[in-house]
C-alpha cells in the first residue's frame, strides 16, 4: 500500500471512528459528542439489559439477542429478522462472539450517524480496520457472500478496474469511493448475470433466467405474486424471451420504487376517479421531476405487473398494491365479488348509529332543539355516500354528492317544517298584538296541512343548502387540506375550518329561499301583501322590494350557520374517531414506509445498512 494511501486511511480512520481497536479515553469522547443525552443512553442500556445474557458473570449480547434487539419491529420490507446477524460482526469488534455494553453503545452511536447505512456497509467490508479497501479486501468478502450456485461475478472486469485500478495493490478504496461503488455493484451484477445466461450471445435469455437473476439479486424487494409472475414478462415481446433492455427497465424499476409510488399515490390522489393509466402515469411523471424518470417501457412494465398482465387498464391505488409492497399478499376472499349488498339489518343499525352520533353532534354545534334536524341530515348523506362510493377507489361522482347532500336537505324538512313554523309564529306573534299563544294551540289551529305550509320554500332552501356544504366540505377535505394522502387525517382545526368554510356560500347563496319561507310561514300583518304561495311571494317580494330584498340577513345567516355546522361536523367526525362503529367494513390500504411512522431511527439505519449489502447477494444474511 502506498504511503498517500496509507496516509488517506489514517484520515478517513480518524473521521469513521473505525479501528480494530478503540481505547477508553476514545470510547469515552464518542459518547461526550454524539451519543447524545443521558435518556437515550438509558433507553439503550434497557434494550441491552433486557435481551443480555450471562456469561462469567459478565453480560453479553449473544447472535440472537443481538438480532432481537437491533432488528425493527416492522420494516415493511422481506428481510427476515435472522439476516440481521450480518451487522453482529459489526458490532463484535472483538470478535469473540459475544457483544459487550461498550460495543453495543459504539453500534447504537453508530446508528446515529446520518451516513450510518453506508458506513456500516463499509465496516463489513474493511477487515482488517484500516479504513480504505484494497482489491483482496473487496473480492474476499464479496466472494463469501456468494453460495456454490450463485451466479459468478468476474472479478476482472473492467468496472472493478476502474473502481480499484488495473493492478493489483496500486489503489484502495477510501469510504467516499465505497459508497459510489456500492450504488453501482448492483447494476454490474445485473449486467454480468446477464451475459452469463445469454450463452448464445443473441441478447436475450429465457423467462426462467430472467427470474433467477431477479431472486438473487432483488428478491427481498419484491411481493411473492410478483415473483411468481417475473415470467410473463416475456409476454412484452413477440419472441417469447426476454431482452437485455427489458431487463434493466425491469431493475430501473426496483431501484426507483420510492419514486414509483410517489407518482402513483400523487397521480391516483388527483384523479377524478381515483384511477390512471399507463398515460396518465407518464404523464403526471413528466410534471412532477425535472427530468422524464421513467421510459415507456419501464411504465409499460409497472402497468404489465400491477395490471396482472393487462397493460391498458386504469388502475386505482390498491391494484399497485402487489408492486409497492414487498409483505403483499393476495386477499383471502379474492373469489368472492368486489361488491357485497348489506344486509337489511346492518344497513339499519350503521344507520341508527350514525343518527345517534348526528344527534349529539348537533347538539354540541347549536342546541337540542335542531340535534334531531342535524342527526337526520348527516345521516342520510352518509347513507348515500356509502352506497354510491366506488368500492375500490372510495371516489364519489360529483353528481352523485350533490344528490346525496340534497337528499339529506329534502329529508331534513321532514322534520323541521313543523318545527321553524311554530317557532316562527311564537317569535312574532308579539308584534301582531292580542292574546299570546302557546305552541299546542298553534299546531291545533294550523292542522297537519297546516304545519307543513312553506314546505315547498324549505325545500327550496334546505336541498341546495346541503348539495353545497356537504360537496364543499367533502373537497375542501381532499383537495385544500388534503385528507386521506398518505394517510393523513385532518387536525382539528382543519376540519372546523373545512366545515366553517363550507358553510358560508352554502348559506348565503340560498338566503332567497329562506326569505320566501319565512314570509309564507308568518302571519301578515293590516296592510302588508298575502302570499298564495312560493311563486307568489317570490314575484311579490321581487316587485314590491325589489332584488337586494331575497339576500335580507344573508350575512346573518352566514355568521350563524357556518359556525354552527363548523362545530357539528367537527363534533360529528370526532365521535366516528373515537366511538367507530363496530362492524364497520374497513377501507383497504397499501401500508408502505410511505404511510405509517416508522421505528426508531437507529433501527430504519440499521434496517438500510443491511439493505444495502443485500444488493451484494440475497443470501448474504443467511450465509453469515
Amino acid at each position: 500500500m502506498s504511503q498517500n494511501a496509507g496516509n488517506r486511511g489514517a484520515e478517513e480512520e480518524t473521521i469513521l471512528n473505525a479501528g480494530s481497536s478503540l481505547g477508553e479515553a476514545a470510547l469515552s469522547s464518542v459518547r461526550r459528542t454524539v451519543a447524545g443525552p443521558e435518556s437515550e443512553i438509558r433507553k439503550w442500556r434497557r434494550l441491552f439489559d433486557a435481551n443480555a445474557i450471562e456469561v462469567n458473570g459478565e453480560r453479553y449480547l449473544d447472535k440472537d439477542s443481538f438480532i432481537t434487539a437491533v432488528a425493527p419491529t416492522a420494516s415493511f420490507t422481506k428481510i427476515r429478522a435472522d439476516q440481521y446477524a450480518i451487522l453482529f460482526s459489526v458490532a463484535d469488534q472483538s470478535s469473540r462472539k459475544l457483544v459487550s455494553w461498550d460495543d453495543f453503545t459504539v453500534f447504537q452511536t453508530l446508528l446515529k450517524r446520518p451516513d450510518a447505512d453506508y458506513l456500516i456497509a463499509f465496516k463489513f467490508f474493511d477487515v482488517d480496520g484500516s479504513g480504505t479497501i484494497d482489491f483482496n479486501e473487496f473480492k474476499n468478502v464479496f466472494a463469501s457472500t456468494l453460495s456454490p450456485d450463485a451466479l459468478p461475478f468476474n472479478f476482472d472486469c473492467d468496472w472493478v478496474k476502474l473502481h480499484l485500478g488495473k493492478r493489483d495493490g496500486t489503489h484502495v478504496l477510501g469510504y467516499n469511493e465505497f459508497t459510489q461503488l456500492m450504488k453501482g455493484l448492483q447494476d454490474e451484477r445485473l449486467r454480468q448475470g446477464f451475459k452469463y445466461l445469454d450463452s448464445n450471445q443473441d441478447g436475450f435469455i429465457t423467462a426462467d433466467q430472467f427470474k433467477r437473476i431477479i431472486l438473487e439479486l432483488e428478491g427481498h424487494k419484491l411481493s411473492d405474486t410478483i415473483l411468481e409472475r417475473l415470467p410473463t414478462l416475456c409476454a412484452l415481446s413477440p419472441g417469447g424471451k426476454i431482452s437485455y433492455s427489458e431487463v434493466v427497465a425491469f431493475h430501473n424499476v426496483i431501484k426507483s420504487m420510492d419514486m414509483v409510488e410517489r407518482v402513483i399515490r400523487e397521480a391516483t390522489s388527483k384523479s377524478k376517479d381515483g384511477r390512471i393509466s399507463q398515460d396518465d402515469f407518464l404523464n403526471y411523471s413528466a410534471r412532477a421531476t425535472r427530468y422524464g424518470l421513467f421510459s415507456p417501457m419501464e411504465a409499460s412494465i409497472i402497468f404489465h405487473f400491477a395490471g396482472r398482465g393487462d397493460g391498458r387498464q386504469r388502475l386505482t391505488l390498491l391494484d399497485f398494491g402487489q408492486l409497492l409492497d414487498p409483505q403483499w399478499q393476495p386477499p383471502i376472499d379474492s373469489a368472492k365479488p368486489t361488491t357485497t349488498v348489506k344486509s337489511i339489518f346492518e344497513t339499519i343499525a350503521e344507520s341508527v348509529y350514525n343518527f345517534s352520533l348526528g344527534g349529539v353532534a348537533g347538539a354540541f354545534g347549536a342546541t337540542m332543539g335542531v340535534a334531531p334536524e342535524k342527526a337526520i341530515k348527516l345521516t342520510v348523506n352518509d347513507f348515500i355516500r356509502t352506497n354510491v362510493s366506488d368500492p375500490e377507489t372510495g371516489r364519489i361522482k360529483l353528481g352523485w354528492e350533490l344528490v346525496a347532500g340534497g337528499s339529506a336537505g329534502a329529508c331534513q324538512v321532514i322534520f323541521t317544517n313543523p318545527l321553524e313554523i311554530v317557532k316562527i309564529r311564537l317569535q312574532v306573534q308579539g308584534e301582531l298584538g292580542g292574546i299570546k299563544r302557546g305552541a299546542g294551540h298553534i299546531i291545533k289551529e294550523l292542522g297537519l296541512f297546516g304545519l307543513y305550509r312553506g314546505a315547498s320554500a324549505c325545500l327550496l332552501r334546505d336541498i341546495p343548502f346541503s348539495a353545497i356544504y356537504f360537496t364543499a366540505y367533502s373537497h375542501l377535505k381532499k383537495d385544500v387540506f388534503h385528507e386521506g394522502y398518505n394517510d393523513k387525517r385532518l387536525h382539528f382545526t382543519e376540519t372546523l375550518a373545512a366545515a366553517a368554510i363550507a358553510g358560508m356560500p352554502a348559506a348565503y347563496l340560498t338566503t332567497p329561499a329562506d326569505v320566501v319561507k319565512t314570509r309564507l310561514q308568518v302571519e301578515a300583518r293590516k296592510g302588508e301583501s298575502n302570499y298564495k304561495g312560493l311563486l307568489d311571494a317570490f314575484r311579490k317580494i321581487l316587485r314590491e322590494e325589489g332584488p337586494r330584498a331575497l339576500f335580507k340577513g344573508g350575512p346573518a345567516r352566514v355568521i350563524r350557520s357556518s359556525p354552527q355546522f363548523g362545530f357539528t361536523l367537527l363534533a360529528y367526525e370526532q365521535l366516528h374517531h373515537l366511538f367507530p362503529y363496530p362492524w364497520a367494513e374497513q377501507p383497504k390500504k397499501i401500508d408502505t414506509m410511505f404511510t405509517k411512522v416508522p421505528d426508531d431511527l437507529s433501527m430504519i439505519r440499521a434496517r438500510n445498512a443491511l439493505k444495502i449489502l443485500l444488493d451484494v447477494h440475497g443470501d448474504i444474511g443467511r450465509k453469515s
